[in-house]
């Protein structure tokens, strides 16, 4: 999915591409690893880390930045805080170029 932000800047609108990624994350696995798409077209992200005090978010966010090449910054969990399932808003990437990454 993909959506058009509009960043206000002093002087100009700069149109910016945000991807939406839908994840389902299992903590305390036994290794950090990008996992299959499943049949609803999450992504399935496996962690280290204890779904305790943001470890295993920070663990996640972490993981897809050095997979997609990016910065941890450009990523952010937009829903799912506190829950396996969550959403993820990548910063200028495209879907087509989230999908050769991963």
């Amino acid at each position: 999915m993909r959506q058009v932000r509009l960043r206000y800047d002093e002087t100009e609108v700069e149109p910016v591409i945000m991807a939406l990624l839908h994840i389902r994350v299992q903590p305390k696995a036994s290794r950090n690893e990008i996992g299959e798409v499943l049949e609803d077209g999450v992504l399935r992200v496996r962690v280290t880390a204890a779904p305790e005090g943001g470890k295993a978010n920070a663990a996640l966010v972490k993981l897809l930045a050095k997979h997609l090449k990016i910065a941890p910054s450009a990523l952010e969990i937009v829903r799912g805080q506190s829950s396996r399932n969550k959403t993820i808003e990548i910063a200028e990437l495209s879907d087509d170029e989230i999908r050769q990454r991963l």
